[in-house]
């Protein structure tokens, strides 16, 4: 398990745009703070360099985007080459979190604050990876407490 204290990195990964989010040494909430292009040359490492030297992370929570059935698809084989890519840059332990449901659930958030679509599709990735990271904070924490 990661250090208690923080700040982790959460990370959303997707095939066209990278979500990320932060939670800070408090543990109290999760933050977004970029959505980074993603494509055929490659994720947008220069800006998650930025993050990484502004945030000052101990950890990565990584969404691992698992089907229905719990087996791994071409989208969770690239987000594990895109771990791996990002331990050996930055030297940071990544952890996974099973995001079958967070963007289902950053959607109904985002519906629920009456955003425009627009501003929806901006934020999606961003408040995925905060859900990501937010599961994986409760379940640390009930681990931690014998749960």
């Amino acid at each position: 398990m990661p250090e208690t204290a923080g700040p982790w990195l959460g990370i959303d990964y997707g095939a066209r745009r990278i979500g990320v989010a932060v939670l800070g040494e408090s543990g109290l909430a999760a933050q977004g703070i970029a959505t980074l292009r993603n494509g055929p040359a490659g994720p947008d490492w220069m800006a998650l360099a930025r993050i990484v030297r502004d945030w000052c992370p101990k950890t990565v929570i990584m969404g691992l985007p698992l089907r229905a059935d719990g087996s791994e698809g071409v989208v969770a084989k690239a987000a594990r080459r895109f771990a791996r890519r990002l331990q050996d840059r930055f030297d940071l332990p990544v952890f996974w979190m099973d995001e079958y449901l967070s963007s289902y659930a950053a959607e109904s958030l985002l519906q629920e604050c009456s955003l425009d679509s627009r501003t929806r599709d901006r934020l999606r990735d961003q408040a995925a990876a905060c859900e990501i990271l937010h599961s994986f904070r409760q379940e640390h924490l009930c681990r931690a407490n014998g749960m």
